[in-house]
């Protein structure tokens, strides 16, 4: 059999393991809680309204997209999809692990995995090659759109998880209030958002950022400096976009692979 057609099969079949472990994650749920209510036994700032986390929906129907679209008979033998398979089956395995260690609290390997997750992430992203390569609208909605989504917000949940773990490990941030140490991490998200902006101009990962910081605006509306803070950063990456999609096209040289 084609080797090439086994890994399509199988990306399919990750594509329905993911959705439907994630699903059952909260329907059962694991270990008598659902994922949000772990969530809110940490008291940290950089976590979002619960209404945000509706975007695992648009993931789920991005990695469908992909799914289907990566197993057509024409996408068999395409180097630049073939060359993440292995990132995937990592990324949609570690996804999978996340939620089991989640739900049964066992916190500190989240990270671990989430780290994973991230990495294997990153890589997809590098080797479809977005915003720096061409391709047909096809591939840019059903492929890259999903991956710069999920990308976008698994970088805001890696931070937030690294915060939770240290709320759990009882931390107390060499002394800092935590007031100031939000204000270093929006720092942090206001550099990964501006480097993604000015070098890959990618309008959906910024969006996700951009989702992720009002979420926390209206999460932490009663903290002043938090909530400010964080709405000033969001209009920071706004303008960042802006400034990388009005920037001329030569500077990125964008090629056909």
């Amino acid at each position: 059999m084609n080797k090439n057609l086994v890994r399509q099969w199988i990306n399919v079949l990750l594509v329905i393991a993911t959705i439907v472990v994630n699903a059952l994650a909260n329907i059962i749920p694991f270990n008598g809680k659902n994922t949000g209510a772990i969530s809110d036994q940490f008291h940290v700032y950089f976590v979002p309204a619960g209404y945000v986390f509706a975007i695992w929906g648009l993931i789920y129907i991005g990695l469908m997209t992909f799914g289907v679209y990566q197993a057509l008979p024409a996408q068999r033998e395409i180097p630049r999809l073939r060359s993440v398979d292995g990132f995937f089956i990592l990324a949609s395995l570690a996804n999978i692990l996340w939620l089991f260690l989640w739900h049964f609290e066992q916190f500190v390997g989240t990270l671990a995995v989430m780290l994973v997750l991230l990495a294997a992430l990153i890589a997809i992203y590098m080797r479809l090659g977005i915003g720096k390569t061409k391709v047909s609208k096809t591939e840019t909605w059903l492929v890259r759109v999903p991956f710069s989504i999920y990308l976008g917000w698994i970088t805001v949940a890696t931070i937030a998880n690294v915060t939770e773990v240290l709320d759990y490990l009882k931390w107390n941030g060499f002394g800092i209030a935590p007031e100031a140490w939000m204000l270093i991490i929006l720092g942090v998200v206001f550099i990964i958002a501006t480097l993604m902006n000015l070098t890959r101009r990618d309008i959906a990962y910024a969006m996700v950022i951009l989702w992720a910081l009002l979420g926390i605006v209206v999460r932490q509306s009663g903290v002043v400096l938090v909530a400010n803070a964080t709405r000033w950063t969001a209009a920071a990456v706004a303008v960042t976009l802006a400034i990388g999609l009005f920037l001329p096209k030569a500077l990125f040289s964008p090629k056909k692979p």
